[in-house]
């Protein structure tokens, strides 16, 4: 099992670690990880480790066996021995632009509120699909929401409840192709706003900035039909 440090706090960008096994592929698994693997359209993390005078460049992270998570080395170099400690250091500014579109793409599911569909995650853009059978036809009432969202500030913050606590409130799930994992005893909820005043409650187990005021300046970008009640709509950073 590896700790999941990124969850811990996403602003995390040195953490030591220990060396726990090597895959067959020649993946290293650490004892805790600030690295997120792929998953719910978020890339992986990609940066260094370090070690005894060495320094090696990590491609990106993956989910290995159980709850194992897999730092995927850029170069064949020579893998640290299981049991050797090691400095985990991120690509930082890549990470930060993954945090503020993952935000950015909540932001979308609160102005556009239909189902989601499916949704992916880059440096510089997000796009979520939506279960919905004709595009929206104000675009710059989209966009013009989305940074009023972004100019008040909003905090970003999680918390946890019991699977049983999720299955009483389905409305909180906002994916159609994508479900919480069903044998998580625990389900993380990322909520923006004010506890008593939020607009965003839903499951999630990527990465977020902290207030929506780091986003920044963002625009609206296409908006594609991909099939019959299916429609894509991207969301670009401004800078």
């Amino acid at each position: 099992m590896t700790r999941q440090l990124y969850l811990v706090d996403a602003y995390h960008r040195d953490a030591p670690g220990r060396v726990t096994a090597i895959t067959e592929e020649g993946g290293i698994v650490l004892d805790s990880t600030i690295f997120y693997p792929t998953g719910g359209g978020q890339p992986g993390d990609s940066g260094w480790l370090i070690w005894d005078g060495q320094r090696m460049p990590i491609a990106t992270t993956v989910k290995g066996q159980g709850d194992a998570i897999v730092l995927v080395p850029a170069e064949p170099l020579p893998l640290p021995g299981i049991g050797t400690h090691v400095t985990q250091t991120l690509d930082w500014d890549r990470r930060h632009r993954h945090m503020r579109v993952h935000t950015m793409l909540h932001l979308l599911s609160v102005v556009v509120p239909f189902g989601v569909t499916g949704g992916q995650i880059s440096a510089r853009q997000g796009r979520l699909d939506f279960d919905m059978p004709e595009a929206p036809d104000d675009r710059e009432g989209i966009e013009t929401a989305l940074n009023n969202f972004v100019m008040a500030d909003l905090r970003v913050s999680d918390r946890w409840i019991t699977q049983a606590e999720l299955d009483a409130a389905p409305e909180l799930v906002k994916t159609m192709a994508v479900k919480p994992p069903k044998s998580a005893e625990r389900v993380r909820l990322v909520q923006i706003g004010d506890q008593s005043s939020w607009i965003d409650l839903q499951p999630c187990g990527g990465t977020h900035i902290a207030r929506t005021g780091e986003i920044g300046a963002l625009r609206l970008g296409k908006i594609e039909k991909k099939g019959r009640n299916n429609r894509r709509i991207y969301v670009h950073l401004d800078s």
